[in-house]
């Protein structure tokens, strides 16, 4: 992912040179990105963000609108707040309600994992072939393949663990009028909010290369307490029991 400090290593040379720009979540908008792939274009060949004809695209029976609706009111379970980048000022409360906790942030692109057409260490320079929760053959998530929302790492101002928030529970992620649902798939920096994978990004209309796409701000993440999707990778078991929970937030007081 590409504001994990994990990756710092990986391209030392480049922050070296970098090290005297400001610093920022997205190091690739300082960078010479010159030499990467230009952003996937619908009609080229390559995936890009899904045309839309104007009506809302359902991973279920929940709207986007009712989703966001139920989210506007916070009642704060992190002891501090979050920043959406690095640079940027900490002003993101995780929330919480008895059955999910939520916040609202921007979406960076994350294409760790498996090596793919799309992910790999020439599409994003921030590439790690791994992630912190694995499919059920062991090996890391596929970002190409399946829509997964990170974490932070625990940290005093906020354990997801103690939440009730774990490796494979189900995220509802909800930008304009789409609602796509994802798992728990990955964990980054301990201070920053607002990162979901490549197949995440391109489900929900946002342009989904890992250098140049995401969107700054707009995307909520309902992520439901006690949840397992199994297997984790699967995308059908994903919808139907993000659907379910998804209802039952909705119900609650």
């Amino acid at each position: 992912m590409h504001h994990s400090s994990r990756l710092y290593a990986a391209v030392g040379a480049v922050l070296l040179t970098a090290s005297a720009l400001p610093a920022s979540a997205h190091p690739a908008r300082a960078l010479d990105t010159t030499h990467l792939p230009p952003p996937p274009v619908p009609g080229s060949g390559m995936p890009g963000p899904p045309a839309t004809d104007g009506s809302p695209r359902l991973e279920g029976t929940v709207t986007a609108a009712a989703l966001r609706a139920k989210a506007k009111d916070c009642s704060r379970v992190s002891k501090g707040l979050y920043r959406t980048d690095r640079g940027r000022p900490a002003d993101v409360p995780v929330c919480g309600k008895e059955g999910a906790v939520f916040w609202k942030a921007d979406l960076d692109v994350d294409c760790d994992g498996q090596v793919t057409a799309r992910c790999n260490k020439k599409t994003d320079p921030w590439f790690h072939e791994d992630t912190a929760f694995r499919q059920s053959d062991g090996e890391p998530l596929n970002a190409e393949e399946v829509p997964y929302v990170v974490v932070p790492e625990p940290s005093r101002t906020w354990d997801h663990a103690a939440s009730g928030i774990r490796g494979g529970g189900v995220a509802a992620v909800v930008h304009e009028d789409r609602v796509e649902y994802a798992v728990v798939g990955d964990t980054g920096p301990a201070e920053l909010v607002g990162e979901a994978s490549y197949a995440a990004a391109l489900s929900l209309g946002i342009d989904p290369d890992p250098a140049r796409g995401g969107v700054p701000s707009g995307v909520t993440y309902i992520l439901f307490k006690d949840s397992e999707v199994t297997p984790i990778e699967s995308r059908s078991s994903a919808v139907r029991l993000g659907s379910e929970l998804a209802r039952k937030f909705l119900q609650e007081d």
